[in-house]
């Protein structure tokens, strides 16, 4: 080839290539395909809560990246929130760009913050695909938005968020890691529930004690997800089409289910005032949780339920509904549905191990809770 050709190729060639050894292609979680930075260094949140998640990839400093997040962490998880404060009290100076639902999402707010990279959830509290002019508006203003997803398909989808995350954090190691001990957990389900010759039927109460009226459950998709999963059958399936709705008191009461479990929204604070939350979580004791499921199971129409009454009653930590670690709560529901099975399996070791080698601080409160 004439040296002047040659020339004249790397030059045409030469500013390509250095903007393309500048960003990395990724396809998120909504299937989208995004170019992002390959050194990430301000990142916005569409979920506070996403913050533990980002604690995977960066322990000693989670918030190094975060330059912008939405508020639902501290109003929707504040024993959450609080223990992430008191190890990381730059938390609270972390600006806010909403609120707790997608529509109090602050554009100008997000790109005055620079960020680099916009981390949503597929479903949830902030900006989701459907929103394309918000999309349209953050990548015009030169930022990446990239869709993970506990919440919709959790199971399905953590260990592709992780894995996605791992890639545009350039922290892909530690990726590996994660989603090598979620699935070798998850298959110590899978291969037991194998050999299940019963599904026992189960009834999720959402959110106990939020509202007096009975009884908002999941079903397909969030915490519904894990029933299957254990080897059960999700007693709202045939009245609740979509991911979450209501059933009567009328319903459970004729169409009893085999175990009964309760999403926890309170705290150890919350359980010094009585009512009907369920307490779980950072920094609540196992008495403390066991007595606010009691009283959460006194309810009027819930005392009746035959699986109260002979002590297959449980609560979870509500949050399990939307967090990478939902494959401990996965190994509790399956430990109550076929106690036999999984007599040797230890859900809170595994919880114990996420937290020991994923996050920055050690596991510290009960995420579970039977009657017994």
């Amino acid at each position: 080839m004439p040296r002047l050709l040659l020339l004249a190729l790397l030059l045409v060639l030469t500013p390509f290539s250095a903007h393309a050894a500048d960003t990395l292609t990724v396809t998120d979680l909504a299937g989208r395909t995004v170019k992002v930075p390959t050194k990430v260094e301000r990142v916005i949140l569409g979920e506070g809560r996403y913050v533990p998640v980002l604690a995977i990839f960066d322990r000693e400093d989670p918030l190094k990246r975060v330059v912008g997040q939405f508020g639902e962490f501290q109003r929707l998880d504040p024993a959450g929130y609080e223990q992430y404060l008191s190890r990381f009290p730059k938390l609270a100076k972390v600006p806010l760009i909403g609120n707790a639902s997608a529509d109090t999402f602050s554009l100008e707010k997000a790109i005055s913050l620079s960020p680099q990279v916009a981390i949503f959830g597929l479903e949830g509290h902030g900006p989701s695909p459907s929103q394309k002019d918000v999309i349209s508006r953050l990548e015009a203003a030169g930022i990446a938005v990239i869709f993970i997803d506990f919440r919709q398909d959790p199971l399905v989808n953590t260990p592709r968020s992780i894995e996605l995350l791992g890639k545009v954090l350039g922290q892909q190691k530690v990726a590996a890691d994660f989603v090598g001990f979620y699935n070798e957990q998850m298959k110590r389900v899978s291969d037991r529930i194998a050999k299940a010759r019963k599904k026992p039927s189960v009834f999720i109460d959402n959110r106990v004690g939020l509202s007096e009226e009975c009884c908002s459950t999941m079903v397909n998709g969030m915490m519904g997800r894990f029933v299957e999963w254990a080897g059960g059958t999700n007693l709202a399936r045939d009245v609740v089409p979509g991911v979450h709705g209501t059933v009567s008191l009328e319903y459970l009461l004729t169409h009893q289910p085999d175990v009964y479990v309760g999403t926890a929204i309170g705290t150890a604070v919350t359980a010094t005032k009585g009512g009907h939350q369920i307490a779980l979580g950072a920094r609540v004791t196992p008495d403390v949780a066991r007595a606010s499921l009691k009283r959460a199971t006194s309810r009027p129409g819930i005392s009746a339920l035959k699986a109260v009454k002979e002590g297959r009653a449980f609560g979870v930590w509500h949050h399990f509904y939307n967090s990478p670690f939902n494959v401990a709560a996965v190994q509790a529901f399956a430990k109550w549905l076929h106690p036999d099975l999984f007599a040797d399996v230890d859900p809170e070791a595994t919880l114990r191990t996420l937290y020991s080698r994923f996050q920055p601080m050690e596991l510290d409160g009960t995420y579970w809770i039977g009657l017994k």
